[in-house]
């Protein structure tokens, strides 16, 4: 694949990284509610500038709220975890419908 057809995919590619570490992210702060940014580091070897631009994200989407001892999940971020294998399978159903 070449050129401009490559343009195609990386975007999608990319955002599918980010939804990925966001994701990774955001389980940690549900599961050692609250954390801080360098424990996150330490338990998923992502770098820390890039959890950092994750919490910031996730905070702007009202996932989570920061505290003096780091960072706790709303119940928001509960909603988009019960969801989030539902969502998943309707983007791989019109991902698999684009290959037929």
């Amino acid at each position: 694949m070449g050129g401009k057809e490559h343009l195609l995919f990386e975007r999608i590619e990319h955002e599918l990284e980010l939804l990925q570490r966001h994701t990774i992210v955001l389980q940690k702060v549900i599961d050692g509610m609250p954390i801080g940014i360098r424990k996150i580091a330490d338990e998923t070897n992502i770098p820390e500038h890039k959890i950092r631009y994750s919490l910031r994200v996730l905070e702007q989407k009202g996932m989570i709220t920061p505290t003096q001892y780091g960072a706790s999940p709303t119940e928001k971020a509960i909603k988009f975890k019960q969801q989030l294998g539902e969502r998943i399978k309707n983007i791989t159903d019109q991902l698999q419908q684009l290959s037929e």
